[in-house]
């Protein structure tokens, strides 16, 4: 059975995974939006949990200059759906969001995986 949140509750438990992030990471994320969406965009897997898009940190050369921010996504259906309780939501937010912030960092999903992050 999905977990019964509200749209605000659940934004309060982004920012507070965002807030868990080590200050010393923190400041090196720099040009990035977090994003909620009901739902993973059409094509998509519908049990994505989050998205990172943009170029990770990794990749970039001296001279990049992104127009826009780069965004990570978290996407409440799947999220809410796939946990029994709030405590496992909460969990599986703070999961996803190092996730995505890792990717910015130019980490990889079998570098996650081997980490707990996937």
């Amino acid at each position: 059975m999905p977990v019964d949140i509200s749209a605000e509750e659940f934004d309060g438990l982004v920012d507070a995974a965002l807030d868990g992030i080590p200050d010393e990471l923190a400041r090196l994320v720099q040009n990035v939006v977090v994003l909620v969406e009901d739902e993973p965009p059409e094509g998509e897997p519908d049990d994505l949990l989050g998205l990172y898009d943009g170029v990770a940190l990794t990749e970039r050369d001296g001279g990049y200059d992104p127009p826009l921010p780069d965004r990570i996504f978290l996407y409440r259906g799947p999220l809410t759906d796939m946990c029994e309780d709030l405590e496992e939501l909460v969990d599986e937010i703070r999961i996803t969001v190092v996730h995505e912030v890792a990717h910015h960092f130019g980490i990889d999903d079998e570098r996650l995986h081997d980490l707990g992050y996937a």
